[in-house]
């Protein structure tokens, strides 16, 4: 099939009879028949039933995946009210425990990869023992139920040892990846007001050495509640203590000795933060409990993305994205997690296809904007490496392309399970995703996962289908935040989520859902082009630009000038020694007129060296288009949460030019 010739929806690939026996869901369904009489003939009557009976649902969940409790529920769901649902009050248990339950001496608990360390394994009795040291350690620190503690490590296995320790206690466990500016650090943690710090000496990105112990000397300085610092000499450096204090080394800790003991609390009670992508303003502190967070992992990992024991599970991710929470939660599946911690381009674009073919990896997960790369260096790993035990792909991050759908199956393996997902850090799992059951079409996301009343909405709340709306959630999820930190009247997390739908969730990205159940993610709400009327998703026109060979990367924005005229500029990172041109200008409008429609094409094209992303990767729209609308940048953007805050400046300065703004 010709690539360019992909038209959405396209079938790519359909579940053989023996994937679809075998698969954790079609098992699942047995089972509601034979204990629940429930005879759920296909995936669309099963979704239906879990969004209507959503108490049923979920306690079938606790009884299918063997959720553990010492004490037991007194009632599912006490009231189906958004924000402010309880779950399974009455219910005392703990996450780390269920991870636990799977130990194996059959197969590796981690497998670790690094630009400085070769792959390596963890046994699972080798977890425990560092775990329960750990956890003895933190004690020994006055460590209790409830007090935070927070890491600034990469993706390596004392990271997941010491969050492992920390839930063991009942502790509250916060990550930033080192790569995050201190700023950006001491904005998130300073929130919270953690205990203990967990860091590294340094790290290694492509090729490059950073050494970590100014940046640690600021943060003790800079978080007052601090009692400990626990490094992890991870590039061995002469002197890893320089300049620091109060610092424990992790081997010593290590020498802890004792058994590993599992803190009790309730369903309800919280197991992390993580945090938005703060573009404006500090970073909004999102509260997940241990329970909503232990069900929605086995739901997600185990039905939707069919994971079972013994697999290898891989996501590339670093520490300061949710990936990273869902990358070591396939711990409770029984599952191996595969570390990888370095650039997925360091030393070419190989590393993580070799990756794949040394750990026999049997789930790849990975951005849309690494498998755009790939597919546009005309990579074919199908050709190079041993990918014989890969069973899916996974996708998240932005849209991915009908052509990125098409290059998997061409270049990767015809016969995998190509899952595409979208939720994001503020549920800390997807609300559309993947399903063994289901056909892959280009460009869609196979379904509505389990438990998730997604809904396209329209401005007066009416249900859409086969249109473009406002992702909206109608039904309370375990997983959704129990509230945001240190916003005791939950005012600012109703303003986030609940003020555009009264008691629904309003995610902030457009969607479109097909009549078949299937579901076209088409950027962000909040910077989708609104042009004469006809709303269209960035996404759209990513996908047709970024097709062209002189094109790498593209962002649109869509704004009122100050005289009230609507204003819509596509900005292009053009390859190589091309110049953007009128020849060129004239080439992308046609195709973009030709491929979309009139009312597509941009005002101005504009080349510029990059485009702004978030530390995540993802495109920073609502900035630029609040910086070229007028508003002030520092109420506009947070530029510590960006990976590249130099390429802002062009804006700023075209800002001014279009708003003759005086220089800030």
């Amino acid at each position: 099939m010709d690539r360019k010739s992909i038209k959405e929806g396209t079938i790519l690939w359909k579940p053989p009879n023996d994937r679809i026996k075998a698969a954790n869901i079609t098992q699942y369904m047995k089972w509601l028949k034979k204990d629940k009489g429930l005879d759920f003939t296909d995936y669309d009557k099963l979704w239906k039933w879990s969004v209507t009976q959503i108490e049923a649902f979920w306690e079938s969940l606790w009884q299918f995946l063997q959720i553990k409790a010492s004490k037991p529920y007194r009632e599912v769901l006490s009231d189906r009210k958004m924000p402010g649902a309880e779950w399974f009050n009455g219910a005392s248990l703990n996450y780390a425990e269920h991870v636990f339950h799977h130990m194996s001496p059959d197969c590796p608990a981690l497998m670790f990869q690094s630009e400085i360390q070769s792959l390596m394994e963890i046994s699972w009795d080798e977890l425990y023992q560092n775990v329960s040291s750990i956890a003895d350690s933190l004690r020994n620190m006055g460590v209790q139920k409830g007090d935070r503690i927070v890491s600034y490590q990469p993706n390596i296995p004392q990271t997941i040892i010491a969050f492992l320790a920390c839930a063991s206690i009942g502790a509250v466990w916060s990550s930033c990846s080192p790569d995050f500016g201190t700023r950006s650090v001491i904005d998130r943690f300073n929130q919270i007001g953690p205990k203990v710090l967990f860091a590294v000496d340094g790290y290694q990105y492509n090729g490059k050495a950073f050494d970590c112990r100014p940046a640690v000397a600021v943060l003790q300085q800079s978080l007052s509640t601090l009692e400990n610092t626990v490094l992890v000499p991870y590039l061995k450096l002469d002197t890893p203590t320089k300049n620091l204090k109060k610092v424990r080394i992790w081997d010593e800790l290590l020498k802890q000795r004792s058994e590993l003991v599992f803190e009790q609390v309730p369903f309800s009670h919280p197991i992390w933060v993580v945090y938005s992508s703060g573009t404006t303003g500090l970073p909004k502190p999102l509260v997940h409990s241990h329970g909503g967070i232990l069900l929605e992992f086995k739901k997600f990992l185990g039905l939707h993305m069919d994971i079972k024991p013994k697999d290898r599970f891989f996501w590339f991710s670093t520490t300061g994205w949710v990936m990273w929470n869902v990358l070591q939660g396939s711990l409770l599946m029984g599952a191996t997690p595969l570390l990888y911690d370095g650039s997925p381009v360091f030393p070419d674009m190989d590393v993580i296809w070799d990756f794949a073919e040394k750990t026999k990896m049997t789930n790849l997960g990975t951005s849309a904007a690494y498998i755009t790369t790939c597919m546009n260096r005309k990579m074919e790993p199908q050709n190079n490496y041993n990918l014989s035990k890969l069973k899916t792909v996974g996708s998240t991050g932005s849209p991915l392309s009908p052509e990125g759908f098409q290059w998997v199956y061409d270049r990767v393996k015809k016969d995998v399970l190509l899952g595409s997902s979208s939720g994001g850090t503020d549920p800390c799992t997807a609300f559309l995703g993947c399903c063994p059951l289901l056909p892959v079409r280009a460009g869609e996301l196979q379904c509505r996962c389990l438990g998730v009343k997604a809904e396209a909405f329209d401005e007066d709340g009416n249900s859409l289908i086969e249109e473009v709306g406002e992702l909206v959630i109608t039904e309370p999820m375990p997983s959704m935040p129990l509230y945001l930190w240190n916003d005791p009247k939950k005012q600012l997390y109703i303003d986030s989520y609940f003020t555009m739908y009264p008691g629904k969730w309003r995610h902030g990205d457009w969607v479109k859902i097909t009549s078949g159940g299937s579901c076209v993610i088409l950027g962000r709400s909040d910077s989708t082009i609104n042009r004469h009327g006809v709303r269209m998703g960035s996404s759209e026109i990513y996908n047709v630009v970024e097709e062209m060979t002189e094109v790498l990367e593209s962002l649109v924005v869509g704004f009122n000038l100050p005289e009230g005229e609507y204003f819509m500029p596509l900005f292009v990172v053009i390859k190589g020694d091309i110049k953007l041109d009128d020849t060129l200008k004239v080439k992308i409008r046609k195709k973009i007129r030709r491929s979309l429609s009139p009312r597509h094409v941009p005002d101005e094209i504009y080349s510029v060296p990059e485009i702004p992303r978030t530390l995540n990767a993802k495109k920073l729209e609502v900035p630029v288009k609040k910086i070229l609308s007028g508003i002030p940048p520092e109420k506009a953007l947070n530029v510590d949460s960006m990976s590249n805050p130099k390429s802002i400046n062009y804006f700023l300065k075209l800002g001014q030019q279009i708003n003759r703004l005086k220089t800030i």
